[in-house]
Parts: structure tokens; sequence; C-alpha cells
């Protein structure tokens, strides 16, 4: 059974913009609690002056920080695909792994990680690394899923739960967290995608990258989906 952490899984799913595209199509229309929205007042609350973003996907966040905030961004993620793409949007973007940053101590007043703690195999070795590269009193604002995130397509389709456990999630962030921050602040947020088309769903579900059952030819339209992330905000 594969893994979300699992470093070959992680390299064979970010390997091009395909899949990361798939899985955002199922969020397309919405309804509730907009978490993007609140990831992006949460950065610029902090003000921030030089900011790393790991695992940065292909550079959307980090190009919208540098522009609107005029911070000093630069991003990491261990896919070269993303890598590239992030740079063809003028992204200060490099190949790395959150596990060995190459930046000296206190290098950043900010560090964003959304939605890719769940992909790190040792996860206090990644968040000891962000730790150390941020200033004293720097901040980290994460964003993961609950393990019930997404629970109707994954029911349909058998997803194999155990795939997710002891990985960083809404149920274990916070007690993570303060292994390595004196302050943690979270926020919890539950919305609904409504997908009218079968063809995201099948989308979705071979992007997965796990053993599972096909979508049902007959799965009734629309269909709705339940979103439930959560936001943590640590402090140094």
């Amino acid at each position: 059974m594969s893994r979300l952490d699992d470093p070959q899984v992680v390299r064979e799913q970010y390997a091009s913009e395909q899949g990361l595209r798939a899985r955002a199509a199922l969020w397309q229309e919405m309804s509730g609690p907009d978490i993007k929205a609140q990831l992006w007042d949460a950065i610029a609350a902090c003000a921030p002056q030089r900011v790393l973003e790991v695992g940065g996907g292909e550079g959307g966040l980090s190009e919208r920080i540098a522009r609107e905030l005029r911070a000093e961004v630069v991003m990491v993620d261990q896919s070269e695909r993303m890598v590239e793409l992030a740079r063809a949007r003028g992204v200060d973007a490099h190949a790395g792994d959150v596990q060995a940053l190459s930046f000296e101590d206190d290098s950043f007043d900010l560090v964003v990680a959304a939605w890719m703690l769940y992909h790190v195999t040792d996860l206090d070795r990644g968040l000891a690394e962000i730790a150390r590269v941020l200033v004293p009193t720097g901040r980290l604002i994460a964003v993961t899923n609950s393990i019930r995130h997404a629970e109707e397509l994954f029911n349909l389709v058998g997803y194999p739960w155990r795939a997710r456990e002891g990985m960083f999630r809404s149920e274990n962030g916070e007690e993570i967290l303060r292994r390595h921050f004196r302050g943690v602040e979270r926020t919890d947020v539950e919305a609904w995608a409504t997908v009218r088309d079968r063809q995201v769903l099948v989308d979705y579900r071979e992007s997965m990258m796990v053993e599972t059952t096909s979508v049902p030819e007959d799965v009734e339209l629309p269909f709705r989906v339940g979103a439930r992330p959560t936001m943590f905000v640590a402090t140094k």
C-alpha cells in the first residue's frame, strides 16, 4: 500500500503538473469558508520581509506574496517540474528538501507550508529545519487536511484509509508542531465542493496513486465533497 509520505510516490505524483491540476479541479465550485483566503490574510498579517515557501508547487502563492506584499520570497520544492513552472512565473525557486534546507540559521521571518507537510517522511526533521531557518519569533503557517477531508469521494472509491495514518493532519498537527514551536494557533474550516462532471471525479481518483476502485458509472451527480482543512500558525 502506497503512502503519501513515501518519497517515491511523492516524486511520481509531482513529476508533472497534471495530477496537481486534477486534484485542484475537484474544488472549483465551492460553498462555505475559503481557507485559501484565510491563508492569504494570515500571511499578510505577518507583514513578512523574507519568506520561504516549502512545497510551493507551481509557484502561484510565492509569486503573489512577492508582488503584493513586496517581500523577498524563496521557494523550495523537490519536484524539478514544479521548480521549472515557478521560475516561469518569476519566482526564485530551487529544488530542495525541507528535511535538509540549504539556508543559514535565522534566514526568514516567515515560512509557508501549504498542503505539503503530509508528504514529509521525517516530520520532526523537517520541522526542526523550518524552525532553524526562522528568526526568533518567526512564524510557520502550515495548512493541512483532516483525516475526514474528501471522505465522500474516498469512500466512493474505497480509498485505503491506513495510507493516511501517522501523517501531518488536523487531528495531530498541533501536537506535532508544539514539539518545535512555543505557540500554535489553529483555524478549522469545513466547506463543500459541488462536482457536476463524473470525469472530474475520475481524474482525481487517478491522481491519487494508491489502489482504489473505479468511480461508478452511475454515480449520482451533482456529487458533494467536503473540504475539511486546518491552518496552523506556529510561532518560534
